[in-house]
């Protein structure tokens, strides 16, 4: 993506993209807001928007009620680059569709199955169960299932 964002003449890194998002959605609005309409952690989202803010795409504006909270809104330089964006992110979605398309299976669901089993169990707990098995002499080569067509 990050390629394609610089084919496209757009100084831009894709760990933005939720955050660009949630502020069109609504704006301005604070970090946890900000997290919870990107469904990322407020972790991420305080890291990313720091990077934007230094970036320039964003800036930091007090709160109307309370002048001691602030919030994020676009920069001038974020709402010009945003119509770029748009394009990017539709052209985007076209390109994983005809992927979707060309697949046995759509990427696009394997993705959703994949993400629901990580929530199950993580892929962390999956490796410390797999070097358990190994230190004990256990380990088995689980062979990989093929797409049905």
């Amino acid at each position: 993506m990050e390629a394609a964002y610089a084919k496209a003449g757009i100084a831009y890194r894709p760990r933005y993209t939720p955050v660009m998002r949630a502020l069109t959605k609504e704006s301005p609005c604070g970090i946890g807001r900000i997290a919870s309409l990107a469904g990322i952690s407020q972790p991420a989202a305080t890291q990313t928007v720091a990077l934007m803010l230094k970036a320039g795409l964003l800036e930091s504006v007090s709160h109307p009620a309370d002048a001691r909270q602030r919030l994020v809104q676009f920069s001038a330089k974020g709402r010009a680059i945003l119509p770029e964006l748009q394009v990017c992110w539709q052209a985007t979605r076209e390109a994983a569709n005809g992927l979707d398309a060309d697949l046995p299976v759509p990427l696009s669901d394997l993705l959703e199955l994949a993400i629901a089993a990580l929530e199950r169990r993580s892929f962390d707990d999956r490796i410390a169960q797999a070097r358990r098995r190994l230190a004990t002499g256990k380990a088995t080569s689980t062979p990989r299932r093929k797409a049905s067509s």
